[in-house]
């Protein structure tokens, strides 16, 4: 498996910067990673780190070297990150819960598997052309025509995100066979705003990923302006093992059965090697959301 990859974060005109991105890989699958913690709601980016972590972990457990359900694997890890935010929110007596948004994509078997929940994006772009694009979980997506023609306010608020009170909604896409040259982007709603989609397709399909990302943080950057949100964006493109003897990226032909390498800190949060997250049903989700659910109750009737 080779693939060329690059990734960049800029706080943009915020106060700090929610979002969270990386990428880990064994010899035969890999896993990539962003997630935007949502402000309006406290510690957004402890959100997206433990969402970041919780996957990887769970990736590094299950990936030996392969996934043996890819579909399976992703919607119980999302699932999991729900809940160990959940989990981190009761612990510390929050009166809300952290929040965030999630798109993930695995590469295993020479396809691409993707999950998505909120408005964070992944693009797949072939000859320049999108050749798929997750759709977003906001209102607006929901209804028809431009934000400014409606007579609904708030169309672009999520309906759903991690660490929502309410079990997460989530899509699923692939398998798609992924052929010499393609590109996968997951970005924050940062970049996409304000760069419509045939900008981010021609950009990525005449530029490296390298050359291509950087600039497309910057423009989105540019348009927005002092305004401007988090700006997150991580590509990659994929290699033929076949057409190249070597990679100008990331070859895992050389890596042992058991190895495992990641760009994210891996540390399980609290319990995970006790709650045995791939396992985690939906009596433990509803357990958690009913913890963190008497906890702001709690908080309520303090403040009165």
């Amino acid at each position: 498996m080779k693939f060329s990859v690059f990734q960049v974060s800029r706080r943009g005109g915020r106060a700090k910067n929610e979002d969270r991105m990386g990428y880990c890989y064994t010899r035969e699958s890999s896993l990539f990673l962003l997630a935007d913690g949502m402000g309006g709601h406290p510690e957004g980016e402890v959100a997206a780190q433990i969402a970041l972590q919780t996957i990887a972990h769970l990736f590094q457990n299950q990936a030996t070297p392969q996934l043996p359900d890819v579909p399976t694997f992703l919607s119980s890890a999302l699932l999991a990150a729900h809940h160990q935010v959940l989990r981190y929110a009761n612990d510390k007596l929050l009166p809300d819960a952290p929040r965030t948004t999630l798109v993930a994509a695995v590469l295993q078997g020479g396809a691409a598997f993707w999950i998505h929940c909120g408005d964070s994006r992944l693009y797949l772009v072939r000859g320049g052309a999108i050749a798929a694009r997750t759709h977003d979980h906001s209102y607006h997506a929901l209804l028809d025509g431009p934000p400014a023609q409606s007579k609904y306010a708030n169309r672009n608020l999520l309906f759903t995100c991690l660490g929502s009170p309410l079990k997460p909604v989530f899509d699923l896409g692939g398998p798609v066979t992924l052929a010499q040259g393609d590109r996968i982007l997951l970005c924050s709603d940062g970049l996409w705003s304000a760069l419509d989609d045939d900008t981010i397709a021609q950009r990525l399909g005449q530029q490296t990923v390298e050359h291509a990302v950087p600039d497309l943080v910057e423009d989105a950057l540019r348009k927005a302006g002092a305004a401007s949100d988090n700006v997150t964006a991580l590509a990659l493109e994929w290699e033929m093992p076949d057409d190249f003897p070597s990679s100008m990226g990331i070859s895992t032909d050389s890596i042992g059965e058991g190895a495992f390498a990641s760009t994210i800190q891996a540390e399980p949060p609290d319990a995970l090697e006790d709650a045995l997250l791939g396992e985690l049903d939906e009596a433990m989700i509803e357990r958690s959301i009913a913890e963190i659910n008497e906890a702001i109750r709690r908080s309520a009737e303090r403040r009165r």
